[in-house]
């Protein structure tokens, strides 16, 4: 990379959380990508990229303050754990000993409990990575915070790549045996925050299986092919297509999209290409690539224009879509699924990457 386009890193206080200083960081290379950062959450707060024209804009939701995040709303762009997406029952079986957690869904634990790691000001750090400056996030969760067992290290870096690519790299340990799955819950607008819907952004996803849900909307243990039901799109289609679907029984579970897809990676490989999204008019497009094995994608369901966002506009459903790239949902109760056990002496590690060019 020449030195003309390394990335330049700034850092200043956002804030104040609980007497602890929240630092807000922004990476960007000239005239590429530029991403604004919390330690709040570990959270992506803004995210600029150039469409066809060069032209910049916003790209995922959320807030142009810190107060907003420090209330409730939907993880707009931040680090959730210990573990993302839904435990059914708020119990799993580990070594022959059952784990309770805090059930803050009538039937589930969703995104890792009452106060899921986005409610905490996270150690940051600035590092030299391997395209040059970056951000790393640190934060340790005691043993049987929400239920779960172990003292659990996690950390986030977050780094840019010479392929205008936002490239989250994360490690976890943790002194006794549990389980885990870390993502970036970022809602992403090709278009631009507060543009509309995403309805007509074209979206690929190279995955030929999914794990369908009961009606509570966790896993069966199932793991089904796409083809035939409304989630497919190893052919690229429209967004909307799916969420006009209302005969399939999935997408009125969910009322929408928002799905667990098996993606063919591998524990410790190169990142592979997940999924795809373009915005037909300003023709950008987002790859996503991971070495995770899910890939939860979710068109914003619960948006009901009671958030303000970023810029002061109400978000209303589809106005945003996620990729988390994930564990299984209900890893910990399903044995068919891959495992999401972490023991004391192993590092999780894993590599997702949003890369941007234009269609």
């Amino acid at each position: 990379m020449p030195a003309s386009t390394l990335p330049t890193l700034t850092s200043s206080i956002a804030g104040y959380h609980g007497g602890v200083a929240v630092t807000r960081y922004e990476l960007s290379v000239e005239g590429g990508i530029r991403v604004g950062l919390l330690s709040y959450g570990a959270t992506i707060q803004e995210l600029h990229v150039p469409d066809v024209h060069g032209e910049t804009a916003n790209v995922v939701l959320g807030f142009d303050n810190l107060r907003q995040y420090q209330h409730k709303h939907p993880h707009f762009g931040t680090v959730v754990g210990r573990f993302a997406n839904r435990i059914g029952g708020s119990v799993f079986l580990l070594d022959g000993e059952s784990y309770s957690l805090t059930p803050n869904k009538v039937t589930f634990t969703a995104h890792g409990g009452e106060r899921p790691f986005d409610r905490y000001v996270w150690d940051a750090e600035e590092v030299e990575g391997e395209f040059g400056p970056a951000v790393k996030m640190t934060h340790v969760s005691p043993d049987g915070d929400e239920g779960f067992p172990g003292e659990f290290t996690a950390t986030v870096t977050y780094s840019l790549t010479p392929d205008d690519g936002l490239r989250l790299d994360y490690t976890a340990t943790t002194t006794k045996p549990t389980v885990h799955n870390l993502t970036n819950h970022a809602y992403f607008n090709l278009r631009g925050e507060a543009s509309g819907v995403v309805d007509d952004h074209i979206l690929q996803v190279h995955a030929s299986h999914y794990t369908p849900t009961g009606r509570d909307q966790v896993p069966t243990g199932v793991i089904a092919p796409v083809h035939g039901t409304a989630l497919d799109f190893t052919q690229p289609g429209p967004v909307g297509a799916a969420l006009r679907n209302g005969r399939d029984p999935q997408i009125r579970i969910a009322r929408g999209i928002d799905h667990n897809y098996v993606i063919n990676s591998r524990p410790g490989g190169e990142p592979v290409e997940a999924a795809s999204i373009t915005d037909p008019v300003s023709g950008r497009r987002m790859t996503v690539l991971t070495t995770m094995p899910g890939l939860q994608v979710y068109s914003g369901n619960s948006l009901d224009g009671s958030i303000v966002g970023y810029s002061g506009t109400l978000y209303r459903q589809t106005d945003g879509i996620c990729f988390e790239t994930q564990q299984y949902p209900d890893a910990p109760n399903h044995e068919e699924f891959p495992s999401s056990v972490l023991r004391p002496g192993e590092e999780f590690s894993s590599t997702t990457i949003y890369r941007f060019d234009h269609a």
